[in-house]
């Protein structure tokens, strides 16, 4: 797929991502991930669907199967963690893998690093220049945090694992992606199990085929509490949805 970089809307256009989380610290569960949330987040405040996760350990061949799997399937893919300087930071290698590329130290990356290490009195070492290795045709993704870089290639944004230094090469790459419409949310709470509510849910679901809904139940104090989230881009359908379900639910005596 090519990189696509144009800013703004596409009309009624959906544009989707998935995030592939890089790590044998994820799935040892010693390192608990912090940025799945904020992605999805970002992204739909931006009017990007999050359409699928993945998370992968540090295997060169399991990454390249992942990103090429994920980058033929939706718009964009975002890619977090194994950027570090140390062995087993291999994400840059397996993009360039995947990409068909060379992976060498860039000399825009070494211009951004070197003054920010040179403030803070740190020497730029070899494992230090690991973080400048990119792979050839990528764009660079500028870190605020720490200077040492993310990256775009085609349509996989490449950044750190770290949640403060992703959080800025998120925020430092949004101005390149298309975006489409933003989905806007809506919720209904009951004090009821949601199998009680759930015939009722699942019929207005059938009339209202455009507008996704889900249930998300908890218990707490001994009382049962459901919480009804409705979620589409047309604001005045979506309103029509919302009141509509409040009706039934008061006259089923649920509200």
């Amino acid at each position: 797929m090519s990189e696509e970089t144009s800013n703004g809307r596409d009309g009624d256009e959906v544009i989707t991502a998935a995030v592939l989380v890089i790590g044998d610290e994820i799935l040892s569960g010693r390192t608990k991930d912090r940025n799945i949330g904020t992605i999805a987040e970002h992204l739909t405040g931006i009017g990007i669907a999050l359409r699928e996760v993945r998370v992968v350990g540090d295997v060169t061949a399991d990454i390249v199967a992942a990103v090429n799997a994920l980058r033929a399937r939706y718009t964009y893919v975002f890619t977090t963690g194994g950027i570090g300087p140390t062995h087993d930071d291999i994400t840059a290698d397996s993009i360039g893998a995947a990409f068909g590329v060379a992976v060498d130290i860039d000399p825009r990356a070494v211009a951004l690093m070197e003054p920010a290490y040179a403030a803070r009195g740190i020497a730029l070492t070899p494992a230090r220049l690991r973080m400048a290795r990119i792979p050839d045709g990528a764009e660079l993704i500028v870190n605020s945090v720490s200077a040492a870089p993310g990256f775009q290639i085609g349509n996989v944004i490449v950044m750190a694992g770290v949640p403060d230094i992703m959080k800025a090469m998120l925020e430092s790459a949004t101005h390149r992606l298309r975006t489409g419409p933003k989905v806007n949310a809506v919720a209904i709470v009951v004090n009821r199990a949601e199998g009680e509510i759930a015939d009722l849910f699942a019929a207005h679901q059938r009339t209202y085929p455009d507008i996704a809904m889900g249930s998300y139940p908890s218990f707490a104090d001994g009382l049962y509490r459901t919480e009804l989230v409705l979620r589409g881009v047309d604001r005045v359908r979506l309103e029509q949805a919302r009141a509509e379900l409040a009706g039934l639910l008061a006259d089923a005596g649920y509200l």
